[in-house]
């Protein structure tokens, strides 16, 4: 499985050949470093800790990072994540990825963080439909019978209300790799990825697609 750490730039649309218009979204895909390399003897699993090499390095670095960052011989960077590979992966401290891992046409699974709505009501979170606003009615978006009375005389657990809606880890999966510009490390994908521009993606081969 390949793997790689980006950032989110914004919408836009290209032309193919054909004519045919495509909404994309840009990622700035890289470069990216190698942390460490996991392995099923020492860590359990084998997988490669990848970090994006940015233009302005992370102001603080605590000792223990520090001294995991020295170890791979590599500069801090601000944020890391881990991609899973092969026990016979050759991946190694200190080794570069860019955007030229990934081929035209390739499908991808991106995961993010969406963005944060804030604390919203069940017609925003939910998408209820609210009650009639007219005639009188005193009920207009409020949630409505949320149990029973007597018996069981609770509110059971997974019941839809109000509360903090967004700010979660999404998937978006079997998005298709329109367009690669390796000298600049973009990623034209078909279509939107979870969370605002300048986030922080992972964008691995597509696990079903």
């Amino acid at each position: 499985m390949k793997g790689i750490l980006g950032r989110k730039i914004g919408m836009t649309q290209i032309f193919l050949a054909d004519g045919e218009s495509v909404p994309v979204t840009v990622v700035q895909a890289g470069p990216c470093l190698v942390v460490q390399r996991k392995t099923t003897g020492r860590d359990g699993y084998e997988a490669i800790q990848v970090g994006l090499v940015e233009d302005r390095p992370p102001r603080k670095v605590s000792q223990p990072m520090r001294g995991h960052y020295q170890a791979a011989e590599v500069a801090p960077m601000r944020r890391l994540v881990e991609f899973k590979v092969a026990a016979d992966d050759e991946m190694k401290p200190g080794d570069q990825l860019t955007a030229s891992i990934f081929e035209v046409d390739e499908y991808v699974d991106v995961v993010g963080r969406g963005k944060g709505k804030g604390f919203q009501g069940v017609m925003r979170r939910h998408g209820f439909g609210g009650g009639r606003a007219t005639h009188g009615s005193m009920f207009h978006r409020a949630p409505g019978s949320i149990g029973q009375a007597s018996d069981p005389s609770r509110v059971f657990p997974g019941v839809r209300m109000p509360g903090q809606m967004g700010a979660k880890r999404i998937t978006a999966k079997n998005l298709r790799v329109v367009k690669i510009d390796e000298e600049n490390n973009l990623l034209f994908l078909k279509g939107s990825v979870p969370g605002p521009n300048s986030a922080y993606i992972a964008i691995q081969t597509a696990k079903r697609g």
